[in-house]
């Protein structure tokens, strides 16, 4: 019993000098579970992409071809597809970062303490619901018979119906919150001393913000943009249920996976939305995000 004891001070006394192991067998867990999981699931992905699928019998050869990114480089459809959604993404991106700038300067520098917490509870409340229920209710919103038509009836207009103008609105709703957070904690972090010496300098309101305020909250603007714009470029249910029959990256890749059974297109698809995130978080991280986040 006493050289249990001792064995175990003695592995607390070793560790307790160590601080470097110490760290490292914490993180020994979840960096383990990322590799596996999430690093070797991307890595199968893309083995797969280079696979092909054999038209006579409609299996998958474990053959490497080039045959599924030659097909996608030369079809135009996959290449408006790949155009239309990443359009969809920057314009949400755009669209939520203009909206949620002046909310979350109002919640960073102007509200009440009180005030402050009530307004981060509203922005978190819509993560709480079920992602389907708020698409299927904007759908019902933007139908032909929805209560949006039914508003703008009396005045003679008519709603966008579906189509892409309904699926920039459902996407730029459903990740708005992702691009207040990180303006909100950009914003906070800016010192008040900052732009009362901008005033005593003798800058007025529209300078201050223009000059001090934007470019020390343009890392977390571009923070946001990361989650708004990755969540739009991988999402196919919400476009599958507003986008009225318009395709999107993900609704291709989920037919060829389920439908008709062609995964190495799919695989190979699948690797777009990576590659053109690859290359947005490099520019990310050359325009600071990753010190606001």
């Amino acid at each position: 019993m006493g050289a249990g004891v001792d064995g175990d001070q003695g592995l607390a006394a070793t560790l307790y000098r160590r601080p470097r192991v110490q760290l490292s067998l914490l993180l020994a867990g979840p960096v383990g579970w990322l590799v596996v999981a999430y690093l070797g699931s991307l890595a199968v992905l893309f083995v797969a992409a280079f696979w092909r699928l054999d038209t006579f019998s409609g299996l998958v050869v474990h053959d490497v071809s080039l045959d599924n990114f030659r097909t996608l480089a030369e079809g135009k459809v996959y290449r408006d597809i790949v155009l239309r959604t990443a359009g969809i993404a920057a314009a949400v991106t755009v669209t939520d970062a203009l909206l949620a700038f002046p909310i979350a300067y109002y919640m960073a520098k102007v509200a009440r303490r009180r005030t402050r917490g009530l307004l981060v509870v509203s922005v978190l409340m819509p993560l709480w619901a079920s992602y389907l229920v708020k698409v299927y209710a904007w759908r019902i919103i933007l139908a032909e018979d929805g209560i949006l038509n039914w508003a703008l009836d009396p005045f003679g207009l008519s709603g966008p119906g579906f189509g892409l103008v309904a699926t920039w609105i459902v996407f730029s709703y459903l990740w708005l919150p992702f691009m207040i957070l990180p303006i909100y904690a950009g914003l906070e972090r800016i010192p008040d001393s900052l732009l009362e010496a901008s005033g005593d300098l003798g800058g007025r309101s529209g300078a201050t913000f223009r000059r001090v305020v934007v470019p020390l909250a343009l890392p977390a603007v571009v923070a946001g943009s990361i989650f708004t714009f990755s969540l739009t470029l991988g999402d196919y249910i919400a476009p599958q249920i507003v986008a009225g029959g318009e395709q999107f990256i993900g609704n291709v890749v989920y037919t060829n996976v389920g439908v008709a059974n062609n995964l190495p297109l799919a695989a190979a698809f699948a690797t777009v939305p990576v590659v053109v995130m690859i290359v947005y978080l490099l520019l990310a991280r050359r325009a600071g995000a990753f010190e606001a986040l």
